[in-house]
């Protein structure tokens, strides 16, 4: 790993993992039934069921970790392998930037969702938004082969597309505070946002 990325794992990973916890846990349902799409490790998922023991999550991912830490399926990235309405809620963190078609995704999404769907992502409003976000997901990602199309939107290009498979945006957060000072001066800004969807 080079340096830049030991230096992402020690100063940033975990805080962020924490954030985002804190953030997801007041977007899904009580006692619900989770799909989180993109899941990777894992990591998040199992902290969330340890501070909700109302929450089973189950992953889905296009390739599988080493010792995850939720049980993960493999699926074609395509397709989400559930019959409709199999989950109280679907989750994307960080994910649908890296696919080519996100629309895909999301409709499937809204399939096999009963109410809600959450996604955490990425804004490119703002002055140098895309190249702070290509570094960040170079830095990010690189070191696990996460395919990285750079296919990010702008708030308004998210929220036409979220009419769009027929969900109503129900909550809207930008500014996460993932990063610690004075690196959230650059890196957080508006670049992050957290949505909720509701049928």
């Amino acid at each position: 790993m080079s340096l830049i990325g030991s230096l992402h794992e020690v100063l940033v990973f975990d805080r962020r993992v924490q954030v985002l916890k804190r953030h997801l846990l007041e977007q899904l349902p009580r006692a619900g039934r989770i799909l989180d799409v993109g899941c990777g490790d894992g990591l998040i998922d199992s902290l969330l069921m340890q501070a909700r023991p109302d929450l089973t999550v189950e992953g889905i991912d296009v390739f599988s970790r080493p010792e995850p830490h939720i049980h993960v399926s493999l699926f074609d990235g395509t397709i989400i392998p559930f019959s409709d309405n199999s989950f109280d809620a679907v989750m994307f963190v960080d994910v649908l930037h890296h696919t080519v078609d996100p629309m895909s995704l999301l409709r499937e999404a809204a399939r096999v969702t009963k109410s809600t769907i959450v996604i955490k992502d990425h804004l490119t409003n703002g002055l140098l938004a895309r190249p702070t976000l290509r570094f960040m997901d170079w830095v990010g990602n690189t070191p696990h082969g996460v395919n990285l199309p750079y296919n990010y939107w702008p708030e308004q290009r998210w929220v036409d597309v979220f009419s769009q498979i027929n969900m109503k945006l129900s909550a809207w957060q930008s500014g996460l505070a993932l990063y610690p000072f004075p690196a959230s001066l650059i890196f957080d800004r508006d670049l992050h946002f957290i949505a909720r969807l509701s049928v």
